[in-house]
């Protein structure tokens, strides 16, 4: 698995914003700002609890920028801000590379749905990992290919050309999609394979979420994957088959049926990927999504502050979540959530 980032102006502007937003630490009252960069996907999430946490704490603010994945966990191994957030997991090799040492707990679930833009179609489609993988690996490349039709008997797929949409490198998305094509198909997981920087063979690279939704929306033929909160605009969300071989359609109760299964099957880590979960009612593009915690904090206000903060998601954060269309973590996972994440917190 690899992180990869540009380095393009737009990394280099948010890297000095996050500097800036670090140095502000308290304001003429005393107020204490902890800063983290993190993950697009659970961004309207993040909104939600940094303005419930902020306007009940006036002296401890949170700051939470969408700036990616992979730039997050380059930041907070680096020693800048906060924390972070996305859909990796922090892995071995992540670890041994961070000047900080560090530890993810899962907050929150996300899912990754398909878009596709086919006018007047007059129906949901169907989808299978095996033919996402196709799309995207280009051996699918037209709309009414028997591939798709198998799965959607009685629709009347338009003769047209599939533009496929991607997300762009160091992206939790991307890392979600290819975990669940990489268990689906061999060949996608020989060619391409499982990473938020995939090498892709063909189609458009799309930045944010955003911009996902807004290409596929303005293309016709066009397909894509966007969390499911961002499929909302001229784009059609399609069902995917799961492992008992249902097409499921993502919500916040087939979310937190993968996640639920994957704990009742014994779930070893924390860091467990809840793609292709078995059970007939779970949504197969399910993942877990993170924070990124410095173990240490040598600033006791700072990390009291962090800790309020986690303590909140872990708590009435998750009712805030069910609010704005996210499932919540199960009560096994939240046990386990909250006792790893007050030791990670605790300043030495």
């Amino acid at each position: 698995m690899t992180l990869q980032v540009r380095s393009g102006g737009w990394v280099v502007s948010a890297f000095l914003v996050v500097l800036s937003l670090f140095t502000v630490a308290a304001s003429a009252q005393d107020r204490i700002t902890i800063v983290g960069s993190g993950s697009n996907l659970p961004r309207p999430l993040y909104d939600a609890w940094v303005s419930a946490f902020n306007r009940r704490n006036p002296k401890a603010q949170v700051q939470y920028l969408p700036l990616g994945t992979a730039v997050s966990i380059k930041q907070i191994s680096s020693g800048s801000g906060d924390f972070g957030g996305g859909e990796v997991p922090l892995t071995g090799d992540i670890l041994a590379g961070s000047h900080v040492k560090l530890m993810d707990v899962p907050v929150g679930l996300v899912a990754v749905v398909p878009i596709y833009n086919l006018p007047n179609l007059g129906a949901e489609l169907r989808f299978s990992g095996e033919a996402l993988a196709n799309i995207y690996l280009g051996s699918v490349r037209n709309w009414d290919d028997p591939e798709i039709a198998r799965l959607n008997p009685g629709v009347k797929l338009p003769s047209l050309a599939i533009q496929v949409v991607h997300r762009s490198e160091g992206k939790g998305a991307n890392y979600i999609f290819s975990d669940f094509l990489s268990k689906e198909s061999t060949a996608f997981r020989q060619r391409i394979g499982k990473s938020a920087s995939p090498k892709w063979v063909l189609g458009a690279s799309a930045m944010r979420n955003e911009d996902m939704a807004e290409q596929v929306a303005s293309t016709a033929g066009a397909i894509g994957y966007v969390e499911l909160n961002y499929a909302a605009g001229g784009v059609s969300v399609g069902r995917v088959q799961n492992a008992a071989g249902r097409f499921v359609k993502a919500s916040q109760e087939s979310v937190a049926s993968a996640c639920a299964e994957v704990a009742r099957s014994g779930m070893a880590s924390l860091q467990a990927s809840l793609t292709n979960a078995p059970g007939g009612d779970s949504y197969p593009l399910s993942s877990f999504t993170y924070i990124y915690l410095p173990r240490n904090m040598s600033d006791k206000n700072r990390a009291r502050v962090l800790d309020d903060f986690v303590d909140f998601i872990l708590g009435e954060g998750q009712t805030i979540a069910r609010d704005k269309n996210y499932a919540a973590l199960p009560s096994s996972v939240l046990q386990k959530a909250r006792a790893a994440v007050h030791k990670a917190t605790s300043p030495q």
